[in-house]
């Protein structure tokens, strides 16, 4: 019998940042306690949150554009029982990166 081909090397998986280490790194740079750190980045979320949410384009510089996209109602399919289904229209928020950090990484 042949062996079976030899499987592909996994992608090693990226390390996820919290809030919470950003507040960290934040807070030791910028000479102010965790807790003053994590308030500014959930004052950040909150300011985002909102104006994303009034339909602002909320444009982060060297980082990207966050915008609501809409999305329009389309046909679908049921993937358990291969029937046809209408979903419905919806928003997402969608990102475009920054043509410096796109270059820099």
């Amino acid at each position: 019998m042949a062996k079976a081909a030899a499987k592909p090397a996994a992608k090693a998986k990226a390390d996820t940042i919290t809030t919470r280490q950003l507040g960290v790194q934040l807070a030791e740079k910028q000479e102010l306690t965790n807790k003053q750190a994590h308030a500014i980045l959930e004052d950040l979320t909150g300011l985002i949150t909102k104006h994303l949410k009034k339909g602002a384009r909320v444009r982060l510089n060297g980082l990207g554009i966050l915008q609501v996209r809409k999305r329009a109602a389309r046909m679908g399919r049921n993937p358990a029982t291969g029937e046809q289904i209408k979903i419905k229209a919806s928003k997402k928020v969608a990102f475009r990166v920054a043509k410096e950090l796109k270059e820099s990484i």
